[in-house]
């Protein structure tokens, strides 16, 4: 795979789980993808209107701050977690995208879901990374199992 990052938005921690088992199973840096201003439980409360992530989700344009980047000069493969709001990636996840040049680099999307798919998150998250492969992956829950992570990220090779 060459060298693989493996990058991630957890706001509960489902995908944190999932994100610390793939870099494990695969040999692979793991970074994670930091809001300035951390979710609270009222802030992702999607059945409040004014929620922050309603609001967010809401807004195409919007673009929480992230605290820190990473340069991905050094990445061939960048496998991208993060939970399903809205039926697509939360907004930070764009940030993220737009926060670097991910031009020529193979991104994998995974993403951890009550009962969503990815549906058209590739497509919704192409503008943000125009140079770059986005890869539709998987939804996983949260127990999924390093040999499960494992065979799937090599399938990817």
């Amino acid at each position: 795979m060459g060298n693989v990052l493996v990058t991630y938005f957890s706001a509960s921690g489902s995908t944190r789980k999932v994100a610390k088992k793939l870099s494990e199973a695969i040999g692979a840096t793991l970074f994670e993808i930091k809001p300035v201003q951390t979710y609270t439980g009222r802030d992702l409360n999607w059945n409040d209107k004014n929620s922050r992530s309603t609001l967010e989700m809401n807004d195409k344009s919007s673009r929480p701050a992230i605290a820190e980047k990473i340069d991905a000069s050094g990445y061939d493969t960048i496998f991208i977690g993060f939970p399903i709001w809205w039926y697509t990636a939360p907004r930070i996840i764009n940030t993220f995208l737009e926060s670097g040049d991910f031009s020529g680099k193979k991104i994998i999307l995974f993403a951890t879901s009550g009962g969503s798919g990815l549906g058209n998150t590739a497509a919704d998250l192409k503008a943000s990374a125009p140079n770059a492969t986005i890869i539709s992956g998987k939804i996983f829950r949260a127990n999924a199992n390093v040999e499960e992570l494992k065979t799937w990220a090599e399938s990817y090779e």
